[in-house]
């Protein structure tokens, strides 16, 4: 069953109730039907739809809620994720790039520094070593990582991969690439 399905079937509010009751530990449509507070016929009605989507089955006369069904049915919908690739061999750095950077913009700064030198380094690449920036440009190039440029400038220098003089920045630390 697809999620539409699913969401279909729990839309109308006494299937709703009645999946609620089962899951909540109603064994029987009566006992479903007086949790829901709702009639037995209308229970049963209610459970037959649900069981056709797979959100409750029959176990001899007793009803089972199969909550695994929702899970599964979020999981399939969930929007698939493309990672950039950060062209790092390093797994460790891999893996950090690809939870604070997917897309290659920066979600979030890292609150552990560990990890949050692995992304200064790999934000601080877009900077030649020996060129010198102003403030302008420097804002303009960490504009692509992310749109709090003053933060991610403020960390780069203070994590020494930029040192700053009288309006100028240049890179001083970090990995370079051959």
């Amino acid at each position: 069953m697809t999620g539409s399905d699913l969401l279909g079937a729990l839309a109308e509010e006494s299937r709703l109730r009645a999946f609620a009751a089962v899951l909540l530990g109603a064994a029987t449509t009566g006992e479903a039907a007086s949790q829901a507070g709702l009639r037995e016929r209308e229970v049963l009605k209610s459970l037959a739809t649900l069981e056709s989507v797979g959100l409750v089955s029959r176990e001899g006369d007793r009803w089972v809620a199969c909550p695994q069904a929702l899970r599964d049915a979020a999981v399939a919908s969930a929007a698939r994720r493309e990672y950039v690739d950060h062209g790092t061999v390093d797994a460790r750095a891999a893996a950090v790039l690809r939870a604070f950077m997917p897309d290659g913009r920066l979600e979030r700064m890292p609150s552990a520094r560990s990890k949050r030198l692995v992304v200064l380094d790999r934000i601080a690449l877009v900077f030649e070593p020996g060129v010198r920036y102003s403030e302008r440009d420097v804002n303009a190039m960490l504009s692509a990582f992310h749109d709090d440029v003053a933060a991610l400038r403020r960390h780069l220098v203070d994590e020494s991969f930029l040192a700053r003089e009288s309006g100028s920045y240049w890179r001083i630390g970090g990995t370079v690439e051959v």
